[in-house]
C-alpha cells in the first residue's frame, strides 16, 4: 500500500485536533538511560521495543542499514555520544538482526541499481575519484553476530566513551522476536 504525503498530512491534521499525541508526552530523558543502535529495517519498528519492554520516551533510539558502525566519527557515533553527555544515557545496546537485507548487501547490483534510476557512470567515477570507495560504504556482512561485535567494538574503543558507560551487543529474530546476547558489556 503505497501512501501519499497529502494523506499523511491529513492524517496527522486529525492526529493533532483530537489531541492524539496525549499519551506520548515525555520528555527527552531516556526513562531507561539507554540508547540503542539498531537496523532500520521496518520489520523492527514495533516488534523490537515490543520484544524488550521499551514504551515511548524510555530510550534514545538510533538507526541505520544494518546496524553497522565502522567509523567512529560518524553521525551515528555522534548521536551516540550526544545521547550519553546531553540526555543521561548510561548504556548502549547495539542490536542486529537476523535475515538483515546487508547480509547479503552486493555492492556492484547497488551501483547498477543506481545508473538504472539515472545516476551517471561519470557521477560514481566522481565519487570514486573523491576518495569515497562504494564498495566499503555499503559493504554488508556474513554474520549478524560479528556485525554486532564489530559496532560493539566501535563503540566501546572510542576515546570519547566514559569506562562506565556499558556497551551491549544483541541479535533479534525479525520473525519472533525473540533476543539473544552476543556481547555483554560491564
Amino acid at each position: 500500500m503505497n501512501v501519499n504525503l497529502d494523506d499523511m498530512l491529513s492524517y496527522n491534521q486529525r492526529f493533532v485536533e483530537k489531541k492524539d499525541y496525549e499519551p506520548y508526552r515525555t520528555n527527552n530523558i531516556p526513562n531507561k538511560r539507554t540508547v540503542i543502535f539498531t537496523c532500520m529495517d521496518t520489520r523492527l519498528v514495533e516488534l523490537l521495543p515490543k520484544a524488550l519492554n521499551i514504551q515511548n520516551g524510555d530510550v534514545k533510539m538510533v538507526k541505520n542499514a544494518g546496524a553497522i558502525l565502522r567509523d567512529p566519527f560518524d553521525s551515528i557515533m555522534k548521536s551516540i555520544l550526544v545521547a550519553i553527555y546531553e540526555l543521561q544515557a548510561e548504556q548502549v545496546i547495539v542490536i542486529g538482526h537476523h535475515d538483515c537485507g546487508m547480509s547479503h548487501m552486493k555492492t556492484e547490483a547497488f551501483k547498477q541499481g543506481m545508473k538504472h534510476r539515472g545516476i551517471s557512470a561519470e557521477t560514481l567515477q566522481t565519487i570514486d575519484h573523491a576518495g569515497i570507495d562504494l564498495d566499503r560504504e555499503f559493504a554488508g556482512f556474513h554474520s549478524v553476530e560479528e556485525s554486532v561485535e564489530e559496532s560493539v567494538s566501535v563503540i566501546k574503543n572510542h576515546p570519547l566513551i566514559p569506562d562506565d558507560v556499558g556497551v551491549h551487543g544483541l541479535t533479534i529474530d525479525p520473525e519472533t522476536g525473540k533476543i539473544d546476547l552476543v556481547t555483554k558489556g560491564q
